[in-house]
C-alpha cells in the first residue's frame, strides 16, 4: 500500500510517498480503507519534531491522525461495527491507503468522506479548550485566529451552548466568522480596542500562536481564563497550553449530534492527493485557512 512518511525531522520536503507494509487492526482497533484524511497543525508540528521531548516517536514514521473511510478489518473485542461500514475517527498514519483507528463513529448521514475526515481532532480540541477556559452560558468568549478548523468548531459549539463569541481573523474571513454566529473583527494594529468595542471578554482562546497572549490576559483580566493550543511559551505568562488529547469517542458522538441537528458545519477549503502532502503542510503552516484542508486518497 501507499503511505506518506518521513525518516527525519524537518520541513515539508522530508515527506515521502512510499510503499509500506499494510497495518492490521489489533485488539480494540479497526482498520479502514482510507477515503480522506484530515490535515491538522499537529501533523506538521510532529514532522518538525516539536513534541519529541514530551511525545517521542521513532523514525521513520507515518503522518496524520484523522480519517474517514470504509471498515475492512475488525480487531478482537470490537463490537458494533462491521466490514463495509462507513466511519470517521482518529488513529495513526492516516495519510495512507489503509490506516488503523483507535476511536471511530459512523459517518453522519449526508456527509461525504472528505467532509467527515475534517471533524475528529478539531471537535475534540474545541470541546476540550472551551471547557478548560471555564466559560459559561451567557458569557463571552474571545477566539484569536478563529477561521480555521478548530476555530470554526469552537464558534459553533460555543454558540450552541449559549456563549457569545468574538472572533478575530483576516479581513477576507470576516463574513465567514459572522456566518458562524460570531462578532467578528480583524487582527493587526488596534485589535485590542476593536475587541473591547464589541463587549466584555470573560475568557479567551489562542488558536494561531501569533504572540497575543499578553493581550488576551489583559482583556480577560485573568491568565486562568486564557488557553492556547499554538503558543508553547504561554505557560511563561501563567496561561495553560493545551496539547494533551481528551476524550475522542465523546467528541465523535458530539460531532455527529451537532451535525445531525444542523449546528455544526465545517467547510472543506481545499483537497490534496497523497502525493501533495507536502503542499498541504505548507498551506496549513501558512494559516489563513477557512475551514478544513483534507487529503483525498
Amino acid at each position: 500500500m501507499k503511505r506518506v512518511s518521513f525518516a527525519e525531522f524537518g520541513g515539508p520536503d522530508v515527506l515521502r510517498l512510499e510503499d509500506a507494509e499494510e497495518p492490521h487492526a489489533g485488539p480494540g482497533r479497526i482498520r479502514v480503507a482510507v477515503r480522506a484524511a484530515g490535515v491538522n497543525p499537529v501533523d506538521w508540528r510532529i514532522r518538525e519534531g516539536q513534541f519529541q521531548q514530551v511525545r517521542p516517536i521513532e523514525l521513520p514514521a507515518g503522518v496524520g491522525q484523522d480519517a474517514a473511510g470504509v471498515v475492512d478489518e475488525v480487531g478482537a473485542g470490537v463490537d458494533g461495527v462491521e466490514v463495509g461500514d462507513h466511519v470517521f475517527g482518529r488513529g495513526s498514519s492516516t495519510y495512507a491507503e489503509l490506516a488503523v483507528l483507535a476511536a471511530w463513529a459512523p459517518v453522519p448521514e449526508g456527509l461525504t468522506f472528505e467532509e467527515a475526515a475534517g471533524y475528529p481532532s478539531v471537535v475534540e480540541t474545541a470541546l476540550r479548550i472551551i471547557s478548560q477556559a471555564g466559560v459559561r452560558p451567557g458569557q463571552t468568549l474571545l477566539v484569536s485566529g478563529a477561521s480555521g478548523g478548530v476555530g470554526s468548531a469552537v464558534l459553533q459549539i460555543a454558540r450552541d451552548w449559549g456563549i457569545t463569541v468574538i472572533g478575530t481573523a483576516g479581513a477576507a474571513n470576516q463574513d465567514y466568522l459572522r456566518s458562524l454566529g460570531a462578532l467578528a473583527t480583524t487582527y493587526g494594529e488596534g485589535w485590542v480596542e476593536r475587541v473591547r468595542g464589541l463587549g466584555q471578554v470573560d475568557a479567551a482562546l489562542d488558536l494561531a500562536g501569533s504572540g497575543v497572549i499578553r493581550e488576551l490576559v489583559e482583556l480577560t483580566g485573568d491568565p486562568d481564563k486564557v488557553v492556547s493550543i499554538a503558543d508553547r511559551d504561554a505557560p511563561d505568562l501563567g496561561v495553560r497550553f493545551s496539547g494533551v488529547t481528551g476524550d475522542v469517542p465523546r467528541a465523535l458522538v458530539a460531532a455527529a449530534d451537532l451535525i445531525s441537528r444542523g449546528k455544526l458545519h465545517i467547510p472543506v477549503e481545499k483537497t490534496y492527493a497523497l502525493a501533495e502532502a507536502a503542499t498541504a503542510h505548507i498551506d496549513s503552516q501558512a494559516g489563513h485557512t477557512r475551514g478544513r484542508r483534507v487529503i483525498v486518497v
